[in-house]
């Protein structure tokens, strides 16, 4: 495993990191796998773990809990992120600081993620939406750094909508933040016009996450993929989005070197951009720990076949079903 600065905290954290959300609440999660998963994940070297409120109101965040318990002689970073209180994804324009981050809903979401995982503190906390024009009322952020004050965490990060990478370049520049989380893979690539320049000038840490485009960059979806009754994916990939997604991912499958998968092609491309401090795949089972960090082994992907990558960039924006 080979390790980053994450930011201005100067942290050294993992290439691969580990989503959790889908151990929150998708479909077929299973507790035992999922702490099987991370334990792998921690005998990998991954020492970075994302969470949220919102992946199963604490269920995730437990299970990170005890994660840190089971592993007291090392040093795991942890990542949580509080949820907006008008629990709409994403955010809108119209949205404001206090329909969504009041300070006392940031209080008390704080002190609910730290009762239900156990844990004394968490090493970043996140806002799980955001809107640039938020800047404007500092009321957030008075009320996070009198958290952090107390110690209820160490850094203060936020969490760009989907598709928006542009609606946070403001927050990198104000120096109010140490994180961005951003999607960023091989389709989604318009974090590299703006964004990633601002975090490198401000030294700001970028968390990468949707590596495989919700699973498209696996090569494993098909047109006809479906999903059992309540899972999230149903409602991201709508017959418009599943076509082209499929069809696009099909277009790189010649690209993918012998004897890589292209889960780890996707994912090699990301550790590309210096820019990224870290990505946070989800992992369910253990063969996909075993996959994701075998990424990180410091070889870098050919010259020829990343310029090949960028241009399978996708340009989008954001619908009633992107979420």
């Amino acid at each position: 495993m080979q390790y980053r600065k994450f930011g201005r905290t100067y942290w050294n954290i993992s290439e691969i990191g580990y989503g959790m959300w889908g151990m929150g609440s998708w479909s077929g999660s299973d507790d035992t796998e999922s702490m099987q998963s991370l334990q792998l994940a921690v005998d990998m070297g991954c020492n970075f773990f994302d969470t949220a409120w919102a992946y199963g109101e604490g269920k995730s965040e437990s299970l990170l809990g005890e994660l840190i318990r089971n592993n007291k002689d090392q040093k795991l970073y942890t990542a949580t992120k509080i949820p907006p209180k008008n629990r709409q994804w994403p955010s809108k324009r119209e949205y404001t600081v206090y329909d969504c981050f009041p300070p006392d809903h940031i209080q008390e979401y704080t002190e609910k993620s730290l009762e239900i995982s156990g844990l004394g503190y968490f090493d970043l906390m996140q806002l799980h939406t955001w809107e640039d024009s938020w800047l404007e009322d500092e009321s957030w952020f008075n009320k996070m750094m009198e958290l952090k004050s107390e110690g209820c965490f160490n850094a203060i990060g936020i969490s760009i909508n989907r598709w928006e990478p542009w609606n946070g370049i403001e927050a990198v520049k104000s120096g109010l933040i140490d994180s961005v989380q951003v999607i960023y893979n091989i389709f989604d690539q318009n974090p590299k016009d703006e964004l990633f320049p601002a975090c490198r000038e401000k030294n700001v840490a970028v968390i990468a996450r949707v590596p495989f485009d919700e699973g498209s960059l696996t090569g494993n979806l098909t047109k006809d993929s479906e999903w059992p009754e309540g899972d999230w994916r149903n409602t991201y990939f709508v017959p418009e989005n599943l076509k082209a997604s499929v069809e696009r991912a099909d277009r790189l499958k010649p690209l993918v070197p012998e004897g890589m998968s292209m889960a780890e092609m996707a994912l090699r491309f990301i550790l590309a951009e210096p820019a990224v401090s870290t990505i946070i795949p989800g992992m369910r089972k253990q063969h996909h720990v075993e996959s994701n960090m075998s990424a990180s082994d410091g070889v870098p992907l050919d010259g020829r076949l990343l310029s090949e990558l960028e241009k399978h960039r996708w340009e989008r924006q954001p619908t009633g079903w992107s979420q």
